[in-house]
């Protein structure tokens, strides 16, 4: 099974679009808040290349950033 891990913050509709869509298929995801997990950021950021956005979406060590449903 896929282990997903997705850089989030509160209120994005993005986010918790991505967080629905694999809960709908049953996949447990670790949800991690940029804004409240010591380090998020800059680690969301890293991987992104320097983007500031989320999600960032990272299934199986492949990184994809934003969420544009399905």
């Amino acid at each position: 099974m896929s282990k997903v891990t997705i850089y989030t913050k509160v209120g994005c509709p993005y986010c918790a679009a991505a967080m629905k869509h694999f809960s709908d298929q049953g996949v447990a995801v670790e949800e991690i808040d940029v804004y409240e997990v010591a380090g998020a950021k800059e680690k969301a950021n890293e991987l992104t290349g320097g983007e500031n956005i989320v999600p960032v979406i990272v299934e199986d060590g492949k990184v994809t950033v934003g969420f544009g449903g399905g």
